[in-house]
């Protein structure tokens, strides 16, 4: 049986999450998808949050 790819929508989260750990703008997301942006956004969130709390330098 082939492996399936990962579902977009959890790939526009990790992009997401890597694109806030790095300190990016949520202005530089590249979806167009109002689903897909929704969850790159999340992401991003998620990851700004992250940083805050000190978990990531």
């Amino acid at each position: 049986m082939r492996r399936q790819k990962r579902d977009r929508l959890d790939r526009a989260h990790a992009n997401g999450y890597q694109a806030g750990i790095n300190g990016k703008s949520k202005d530089n997301c590249p979806y167009q998808n109002i689903d897909a942006r929704s969850e790159w956004l999340g992401g991003w969130r998620e990851a700004v949050s992250d940083k805050n709390m000190g978990l990531f330098k």
